[in-house]
């Protein structure tokens, strides 16, 4: 290409930029990103690539319809050209998925039932026994013979990841932390063949009606359901074998299924949010049982792709809770989680945990993290617990 040139002297406002035609600034889009990967013959020295990058966040914030906030946001996870494509796979729906409910059939029975009803249909991929996409029906699929016998729930493909990495046993006592409307709780049930005890919480009592709904269809008879503030857990009850904390985000992982989230999301939304994560997921370490003969485990995870979410949240339960340690999440795929960001660094064992993205997995955006508690004693002298607060507030909260 020719040497592309910023328009006039200066950025672009935001006034001026909504003032143009789509077409017109895709067409930028393109151009600066091409700059930008080869910077050094095309790009404008005098300026500087910071201008460049300033106009591309101005222009795709537009092209996207995101605020310039939450889209600087996203953009500074990715590379250039990857952050492109993060933002296009925002703009489609992600597959229907279904899970296999196995208490009541196998999935090689259910497919072939759906199929001779008029679905088209798939298994979700190698890394799931249980997991089917359905690429289109001739019938409604959340209203089948099959589902109303609860044979299946629909249940995004990303959700089966904190169920696979929390690996449950059977005759465990489980809590689920947020657990409405029970795609997780139920799959657990599922895999502790209908043994043992689960205890669904959530904080939201409307959303437990989903919750109840789903327990009775799907036939699950092990599970207690409860409307308690996460936070109030081990006060109410604690001694589990493992504990599942999904934990309420801002969403910046499902934007295609909810795009009000692109401008919804505030400065604000960043600071509160990993405030009430991090307690919930003291709560939730401090629940476990360390001598659980099996378990001792706690899984961590969110449908949000954003560091102070995740790798942030875990990092301050770490230094806060030195009876804890990352372990494998089982899970064969996915990338690492960071271990540093943009002048933040985290422990190193938070290449453990594991990011998904839609760009790259065609699923929604989702982080996952498995603790394991190996004491349920911890000492944390009161010098060191003042630093550490210290540096984490400086680390973590914008």
């Amino acid at each position: 290409m020719d040497q592309f040139v910023l328009p006039d002297n200066q950025l672009l406002g935001n006034e001026q930029v909504e003032t143009e035609d789509l077409p017109v600034i895709s067409q930028r889009i393109q151009d600066i990103i091409e700059v930008l990967n080869n910077f050094k013959e095309l790009g404008d020295h005098e300026r500087g690539r910071s201008a460049y990058v300033e106009q591309l966040i101005k222009d795709m914030a537009v092209y996207y319809g995101y605020s310039e906030y939450l889209l600087e946001k996203l953009f500074n996870l990715f590379s250039v050209s990857e952050a492109l494509e993060f933002f296009e796979a925002n703009e489609v729906p992600r597959p229907v998925t279904i899970r296999t409910n196995t208490l009541r059939t196998r999935r090689r029975d259910l497919a072939q039932a759906l199929i001779n009803r008029g679905v088209n249909l798939e298994p979700i991929g190698k890394w799931t026994k249980v997991g089917l996409t359905i690429f289109d029906s001739t019938v409604p699929v959340g209203a089948t013979p099959e589902y109303l016998a609860g044979h299946y729930i629909l249940q995004s493909a990303s959700s089966f990841l904190p169920v696979m990495a929390l690996a449950p046993q059977e005759n465990e006592k489980i809590l689920d932390m947020a657990s409405a409307p029970g795609g997780k709780s139920t799959y657990i049930a599922a895999l502790m063949k209908n043994t043992g005890i689960i205890f669904a919480n959530d904080s939201n009592k409307e959303r437990t009606k989903g919750l109840v709904s789903n327990i009775h269809r799907l036939g699950i008879k092990n599970t207690v359901v409860c409307n308690y503030d996460g936070r109030e857990f081990p006060t109410v009850l604690g001694g589990f074998d493992r504990v599942l904390l999904d934990a309420p985000c801002s969403g910046t992982g499902v934007i295609s299924k909810d795009p009000s989230v692109k401008i919804n999301k505030t400065e604000k939304d960043f600071i509160l949010l990993p405030h009430l994560q991090k307690e919930l997921l003291l709560s939730a370490i401090d629940s476990v049982d360390a001598k659980s003969s099996k378990g001792g485990y706690i899984v961590y995870s969110t449908c949000s792709v954003t560091v102070e979410e995740n790798e942030a949240v875990v990092n301050y339960a770490l230094k806060k809770r030195p009876n804890v340690k990352l372990v494998l999440t089982g899970l064969d795929f996915g990338r690492e989680g960071f271990t540093n960001y943009r002048g933040k660094v985290f422990h190193p064992s938070l290449k453990l945990t594991r990011r998904f993205y839609p760009h790259v997995h065609n699923m929604d955006g989702f982080f996952v993290s498995k603790f394991k508690k190996f004491s349920n004693k911890y000492e944390l002298k009161r010098k060191n617990d003042d630093e550490d607060h210290k540096v984490s507030k400086t680390k973590t909260d914008k």
